[in-house]
């Protein structure tokens, strides 16, 4: 009895050996593709945020601290600067809001040097499909275009704001749009470091 404990203690842990082992080549090989799919993903989101630019913006950044976690360590934003022949034309950023309907929805905004919005994208979320979710069209995040942290009330309408609801779903709406107003204020409060510092390749 004792020895064919024994034998199926050595048969686990030579079968927990091996899978660990199978687990960590798979992590390995994929690790790159990964990486780069992730990096093909952030472009997209950039190209579709800021003005022509001819360098690569994820090459061009610089990272602020926008507050701390819950260890102490500073949580980081990172900017990207689109180029045009060498100067500065737009500078891109992702903001999260905590206050979406079913979780956080994850934004990348653009804007001008000088802070106004040159677009924004919905990189991730999880509304509701048919309602909240529409939030990615169009018709919604082609409001944000041409506005400044000045220039408009940054409320959804229903709130006395100018930002169109959507029928049925104003949570996942007011999420954006304050998500969008809080990163245009960063952005306001340190533009000069983040438009002045020498960029870091990641």
């Amino acid at each position: 009895m004792k020895k064919t404990i024994t034998q199926l203690a050595l048969v686990l842990t030579l079968i927990t050996a091996g899978a660990g082992l199978v687990l960590s080549l798979v992590e390995a090989v994929t690790r790159e593709p990964i990486a780069e799919q992730r990096r093909l993903e952030t472009l997209r989101a950039l190209q579709a945020v800021l003005p022509e630019v001819d360098n690569s913006p994820d090459a061009d950044t610089v990272s602020l601290p926008v507050g701390k976690d819950r260890k102490g360590q500073d949580v980081l934003r990172t900017f990207y600067r689109g180029r045009s022949n060498g100067a500065l034309a737009g500078v891109a950023f992702k903001v999260t809001s905590p206050e979406g309907y079913s979780g956080n929805i994850d934004i990348m905004v653009g804007v001008t040097p000088g802070g106004t919005v040159t677009g924004i994208e919905i990189l991730s979320h999880s509304e509701t499909p048919g309602l909240g979710d529409k939030i990615e069209q169009e018709e919604f995040t082609r409001q944000f275009k041409g506005k400044t942290l000045e220039s408009a009330d940054w409320r959804v309408k229903k709130d006395g704001g100018e930002f169109d609801q959507i029928t049925g779903a104003t949570i996942s709406p007011r999420a954006v749009v304050s998500a969008v107003s809080k990163g245009l204020a960063f952005y306001q409060k340190n533009r000069k470091e983040i438009t002045a510092a020498e960029g870091s390749s990641e």
